[in-house]
């Protein structure tokens, strides 16, 4: 049965039937592709003829009434078409989309992401023409590491789908995605197993005050910093990242500037008096716009550097630097009275729907003031007192190792 015009409109996702060959494809995201799927040479091909409404349903079915002659004539429409159009390898239209996308890419690590995955894992391919590339070639990168390395291969099958379809917009290759999931590759690969982002480790949050008496045991700026980060119940980048000239230490204040939150919202942090002890020894030695210096002037410390202190305190297999943030809203939620609006604000997380947030004018920054300084003091509470030598030092890091890292 042929489609109408009002079926094309409302379709929901999937492959729907005009006849002779004619599919109208609906992704997931809801973009609709004419598609013309034909056998010549005893071989079945997809050739994209143009997206809704772009491309009418009248327009569809004339495209797939001239492809058609010339499939009876024996001229394959496909090699037709590209004998026409511009050529370009998928590394160029790579380039080319990277650098259309990267203005929305918050931080250089996503920016180098894209490139670094395709050159790494998507070689064959890169100086293929992307008119060619079929379904074959993108299993060929895909198999070594669909099992193995699961999250990753789920990435570049997306970023190879999302290149095909940049080449497929611009004029560059007429057939359908072979990189695909819906309907295609799900069918060819074996079943994913489920992405575990998990929980970051994280010790008991009745630990944190023998560690922070740990801690303070250990020399050097990336100790310091680890202890501010937890203080602050701050990300690591934020405290890496953080400068001097975000700080009015009169008022006892860290603003965060929106270009460096995860959320792209400036996040005011009340420092605590022992926040405040750790400002000061760093102003003492200050030697760049840094809080936290690196060895270089003109930069932080690394961002392996608390990771590093925890590996020498020999706690890597039990915290990561992030999950000190779980230790803080544990101890907030179990410990305190504080509402859950307080402790999620001192995280910098979002709270509540759009309509919420547009009538709440203030960031609780005086309650917030409250729960930072008792988080604080719940720190300065160690159980017992603890030193290096009361754990084992081997595999141990030298702070230098650390800020070289």
């Amino acid at each position: 049965m042929n489609l109408t015009d009002r079926q094309v409109r409302s379709a929901s996702e999937g492959r729907h039937a005009d006849g002779n060959g004619l599919y109208l494809v609906v992704t997931a995201s809801g973009r609709r592709n004419w598609v013309l799927r034909f056998q010549m040479n005893g071989r079945r091909r997809d050739m994209g003829l143009g997206a809704y409404p772009a491309v009418s349903l009248a327009d569809a079915r004339n495209k797939a009434i001239d492809a058609q002659r010339l499939i009876a004539s024996g001229v394959d429409p496909i090699s037709a078409k590209a004998a026409e159009r511009p050529q370009k390898t998928f590394g160029e239209v790579a380039d080319d989309l990277i650098a259309s996308l990267s203005a929305g890419w918050k931080n250089e690590k996503h920016r180098n992401q894209w490139p670094s995955t395709l050159n790494t894992y998507a070689a064959l391919l890169m100086k293929r023409d992307v008119a060619t590339i079929t379904t074959e070639d993108v299993l060929a990168v895909l198999k070594p590491i669909w099992t193995s390395k699961a999250e990753t291969a789920s990435r570049l099958r997306g970023r190879i789908e999302a290149v095909i379809d940049a080449a497929i917009a611009r004029g560059y290759r007429t057939e359908a995605n072979p990189a695909r999931w819906k309907g295609h590759l799900e069918r060819l690969l074996p079943p994913r197993k489920k992405l575990t982002r998990g929980h970051h480790r994280a010790l008991p949050y009745s630990e944190l005050p023998d560690f922070i008496a740990l801690l303070r045991g250990q020399d050097g700026i990336s100790s310091q910093a680890l202890e501010f980060t937890i203080l602050t119940a701050a990300r690591s980048g934020e405290v890496l990242g953080a400068k001097w000239a975000e700080f009015d230490l009169e008022k006892r204040i860290w603003t965060v500037p929106a270009a460096r939150m995860k959320a792209n919202k400036e996040h005011r942090v009340p420092l605590s008096d022992r926040a405040m002890e750790i400002l000061n020894a760093m102003n003492e030695v200050k030697v760049s716009d840094f809080v936290f210096a690196g060895k270089k002037a003109d930069k932080g410390l690394s961002g392996m550097a608390l990771e590093m202190v925890l590996r020498r305190l020999n706690f890597a297999d039990r915290a990561t630097v992030h999950g000190f943030r779980s230790c803080f809203s544990d101890w907030a939620t179990e410990q305190t009275h504080y509402s859950g609006e307080v402790r999620e604000m001192a995280l910098a997380h979002t709270v509540g729907n759009k309509v919420e947030a547009a009538y709440r004018r203030g960031d609780l920054f005086e309650k917030r003031r409250d729960i930072m300084a008792d988080w604080a003091s719940f720190l300065e509470k160690a159980q017992i007192e603890m030193s290096p030598s009361d754990l084992e030092t081997k595999g141990s890091v030298r702070e230098d190792e650390i800020n070289s890292v």
